[in-house]
């Protein structure tokens, strides 16, 4: 299998896996987050399509982080059953650990290529994967705020009785 190939394929695999994930939760805020990020996904596996294939592309940027922010400004922290902000908190692992993976690559890549388009689109993605990665960061954020502050509130100062 081909570099062009494989960047393929884990795109598209970040695509399934984001519309699963926004299938589980459509119940709450993570859905639309979770179709966001699965519609970049698609973008991305089209554009390394047109490169593999010779076709032209363009390299738009998403607003899906300046969008993501917006939604976690609307919603606040994040309130759900302990189980749910469990099994949302291993999307969160997994979907990270994804966007590392396609960081390392991107880069590996970069460092590799040696035509000035190939490196443009590298950084491309590289920043895209990077912005991926905020918002999952937001998500954690929000699920575990309301978590971190019971926790923390035993240390706070406490009148004498």
């Amino acid at each position: 299998m081909n570099n062009w190939k494989f960047a393929i394929d884990m795109e598209l695999d970040g695509e399934k896996y984001y519309r699963e994930q926004a299938n589980i939760n459509k119940d709450n805020g993570l859905n639309v987050v979770c179709l966001m990020l699965a519609e970049d996904e698609k973008k991305h596996a089209q554009i390394l399509t047109d490169k593999m294939n010779e076709k032209s592309f363009q390299l738009i940027e998403s607003d899906t982080l300046l969008k993501a922010k917006n939604i976690f400004e609307g919603i606040g922290n994040i309130k759900t059953e302990g189980k749910e902000i469990s099994s949302q908190l291993d999307f969160y692992r997994i979907a990270t650990e994804k966007e590392k993976q396609s960081i390392d690559l991107y880069k590996e890549y970069l460092a590799k290529a040696t035509a000035n388009e190939e490196k443009e689109l590298f950084e491309y993605l590289i920043e895209q994967e990077k912005h991926h990665y905020e918002v999952l960061d937001n998500i954690a954020s929000l699920l575990l705020k309301p978590e971190e502050w019971v926790e923390n509130a035993e240390f706070g100062i406490r009148k004498e009785y």
